[in-house]
């Protein structure tokens, strides 16, 4: 029986949203905002109550918390422990706002930062949102709120997962790995490698 993993805030369906370790032995359930993008479920990460408790081995966030306002991460993470199993965890990236900052503070804020999927993207986009993502008319792309390393590791613990780990990543990203319970050395070596792509 394959495990479950929560895909939420999914958007379109493509072989590249999910980091290579979840491609294969996973049963991928998609959850958004946005219809258009044809999820398995219709909803939002504040309120997962169409999801049973304890039901999911897994949660992947991508590029999703950030479009929350502030008051409503603590109730989104809260839902994400309420559905994980005691064995479960969740793998979350973001922006980094401090390394974003620091382009900022280096007066670079509309200069190309990297290249990702949608195109160039900037400090002001990584802050606000995509710009170009907005303009063609997807207004679910601005951004709310934002993390450092320290915030979204505090975030993770006050939804009370018992171990957590954030990192940081190579495209102004923060990766997050919290387990609802204590993991094994094991576990935490098996997902550097195979989830974080630094």
């Amino acid at each position: 029986m394959n495990n479950k993993l929560l895909h939420v805030g999914c958007g379109h369906k493509t072989l590249k949203q999910l980091p290579p370790f979840f491609h294969e032995n996973w049963d991928e359930v998609r959850l958004d905002l946005n219809p258009e993008t044809k999820p398995d479920i219709v909803g939002s990460v504040v309120d997962l109550s169409a999801i049973d408790n304890q039901s999911m081995d897994t949660i992947y966030s991508s590029h999703n918390l950030e479009h929350l306002y502030s008051h409503e991460v603590a109730p989104a993470l809260k839902e994400f422990a309420r559905v994980l199993k005691p064995t479960g965890f969740t793998v979350i990236t973001l922006p980094d706002l401090q390394r974003v900052a620091q382009l900022v503070v280096d007066d670079q804020l509309m200069e190309v930062a990297y290249q990702s999927g949608l195109g160039p993207v900037s400090a002001i986009d990584m802050v606000y949102g995509h710009r170009a993502s907005v303009e063609s008319g997807n207004h679910f792309m601005p951004h709310k709120t934002g993390f450092t390393q320290k915030s979204l590791a505090d975030a993770l613990i006050n939804a009370n997962f018992q171990e957590v780990r954030v990192i940081r990543g190579n495209h102004y990203d923060l990766w997050a790995i919290a387990a609802v319970e204590k993991q094994t050395p094991l576990f935490w070596e098996l997902m550097n490698k195979a989830i974080i792509v630094k």
